[in-house]
This record gives structure tokens, sequence and C-alpha cells, in this order.
């Protein structure tokens, strides 16, 4: 059973929205759901990228502060939204949280930097990336649910299956009895990245009752516009939920 959705927050990671074709497939899938009504508010937010990871990767070496660090990242999602408005001129691209929560009807980037600045309610640590400010924004706008599309099927427990749904308690038991699938990183000192979400997302999950649903944005494949298909039985799709 498919739940109706009216506006809908999506998280681009940053592997994602740096591989054109996959950033097309998937503003392709969301205009299609836009267009014929599916979903009447679409809020994209950017992943940090390369650039999010080659600031964790000097930050020590340069010897910055977690806090340094932390607004360096949130800057390096602004980058990355501006980059893609400046690819797809169509979306709006949005920094004024007032003026999102204001539209009724919209397919668009948010810029979290100013927001985040403002308020400055969530930790300043490498356990908080763009997965948990998605949750913390579908928290401002008063969402239940927040979407995190990456270069994986979702949560996958060490035979390479996918967890269609678990509960915080369930993936923090298997995260660390060692049930999950590895994530290897290209690059020995990017190890810690956040795969396959942040090490906070769980707590905000747990606090704010919000649940997150992975989907694959490759574009070999339409996860995003099939998740939202009433028409397809939730055995036919592929993601995954923490709640």
């Amino acid at each position: 059973m498919i739940m109706e959705y009216t506006s809908v927050i999506f998280k681009i990671g940053g592997k994602i929205l740096e591989d054109f074709e996959d950033l097309n497939s998937i503003l392709s899938q969301l205009t299609q759901l836009y267009d014929n009504g599916r979903i009447q508010k679409i809020i994209l937010i950017p992943g940090g990228g390369t650039l999010a990871n080659f600031i964790r990767k000097v930050y020590s070496e340069l010897k910055l502060t977690e806090e340094l660090g932390h607004w360096m990242g949130v800057i390096s999602m602004n980058y990355n939204g501006i980059e893609i408005g400046k690819k797809f001129p169509k979306l709006d691209v949005i920094e004024d949280i007032n003026r999102l929560k204001k539209l009724d009807k919209c397919l668009c980037i948010f810029l979290p930097y100013q927001f985040l600045k403002e308020t400055d309610r969530l930790p300043h640590s490498w356990d908080v990336t763009s997965d948990s400010i998605t949750l913390f924004l579908a928290k401002e706008l008063e969402l239940h649910h927040c979407f995190l599309i990456k270069d994986i099927d979702g949560i996958l427990n060490s035979e390479n299956q996918i967890m269609k749904e678990l509960s915080t308690s369930e993936y923090k038991s298997m995260k660390e009895s060692g049930k999950l699938s590895k994530f290897e990183s290209i690059e020995e000192e990017l190890k810690n990245q956040s795969k396959p979400v942040d090490s906070y997302l769980t707590t905000l999950i747990e606090k704010w009752k919000i649940s997150c649903v992975i989907l694959n944005g490759k574009s070999n494949n339409q996860r995003i516009k099939d998740y939202f298909d009433e028409s397809k039985p939730n055995s036919e799709k592929i993601f995954s939920i923490i709640k």
C-alpha cells in the first residue's frame, strides 16, 4: 500500500548528483511525478559529494575544528545545489525556508546553509551529514517521511539481501554485529564516509518518528517512479525504509 504524498523531500547523494546521466534520470522521474500530480511539492536537498569528502580528508591535516568542518560541508551542499540549478534551469533554487513553506506547489532545490546557520540545532560532527540534515528539514516542514536517493538499492545485510523494512534498533543491532553489507571506499582516507546512512540519522528518526526511505537513483532503473506507482505491489518495489 502506498501512502498519499502531497509534499516530499528528497536528498540526492553526492555520487549520484555528480553523474549527469543519473541526475538527469532522477529529475526526469521526479518531473513526471510532479507533472501528473502524484506529488505537488518536491523539495531536493543536494548532498555534499566530492567536495565534502575532500573536506573530510584534509580537515585533520589542516587541524580544522569539527565546527569549521561541519559548516564547510554544509556550504558544499549549497554549492552542489547551485550547480544543479545551472544544469537544470527549470528548477527553482530556494534559500529562504519561509518562502519554501508558503509554496503549495513546486519542484525546487533547497540550499540549507542559511537556515541551518540561523537555527544551529544539529551537532557539528562528521556523524551529521546531508542524510541527517534532510531529515531535520523534513521535521521543520512537518513531513512524516524523508527520502534518500543513493547509488545503492537500500540497506543490505551481509548476504547482500535488501532489508525492505527495519526499525532503528534493528538497524543499529545489525550494524554493531557486523551483519550489514560492507561498503568499501575507493580511497583509504575516506573509509569513514557515511554509508549506507550517516550515524546520527537513527537518533533523529527515533526522536521525531520520521521514517527514512532509501531509493536507488542510478540511471539504469526507475526505482523512484516505481516507488510512487500505486499500481505496482510493494513486493515488486526495491527500497529500504528505516523507522
